[in-house]
């Protein structure tokens, strides 16, 4: 008979999470995962797998969570701009809070694993194409109602958003100046 599971997993994850985002894949060991989690390694694999599904798990939960605030707040109420410059000032305060690891976790995991590992690079994938999809919408949203102004088919317009928004969540790590990184969020959607 199975022993029941004496922690939580799903603060198991986040822990992981933590660990992965603030480190990355490779920097991160066995003994850094059951330092951050609490889980011994024997009861970490048994239940997780490896370091790679734990991995992979820890990007699905991202999605789950984080992407899914990114797009829930595209598809908020109010004027299209609002919400677009929302998401971009909201990472960077994030960002800049101290509070948690700088950055996207999805971008860390694309830069360091997308090109070697296909089901690293298929779960980013899922996470940047629902943000594109919710950044489209809302671009084309806004053109209809006359909020965004400028000419082009919407996804391109939400790409060029999106390469802000990433821009900024790499940027963050290193720049400081809050009043700089939304310069270039302003900035960015003085063109639409």
């Amino acid at each position: 008979m199975a022993r029941p599971r004496k922690f939580d997993e799903a603060r198991a994850v986040g822990s992981a999470m933590d660990a992965f985002w603030r480190q990355g894949y490779h920097a991160t060991s066995t003994r850094d995962l059951t330092d951050r989690t609490g889980v011994g390694p024997s009861s970490l694999y048994n239940t997780f797998g490896d370091k790679r599904q734990l991995y992979l798990r820890t990007l699905r939960e991202y999605f789950a969570v984080h992407t899914a605030e990114q797009t829930r707040g595209l598809r908020a109420p109010g004027p299209a701009k609002e919400r677009l410059r929302h998401l971009m000032v909201h990472a960077v305060d994030l960002d800049l809070s101290g509070t948690g690891p700088a950055g996207c976790f999805a971008v860390n995991a694309l830069i360091e694993m997308g090109s070697e590992d296909p089901d690293v690079a298929e779960e980013l994938q899922r996470h940047f194409g629902a943000v594109e999809d919710a950044l489209t919408d809302t671009v084309a949203e806004g053109q209809r109602d006359g909020g965004i102004t400028a000419p082009g088919d919407a996804r391109t317009l939400a790409r060029q958003v999106l390469s802000t928004y990433y821009g900024l969540r790499v940027l963050a790590r290193v720049q400081k100046d809050r009043q700089a990184l939304l310069a270039v969020a302003d900035s960015a959607l003085a063109a639409l």
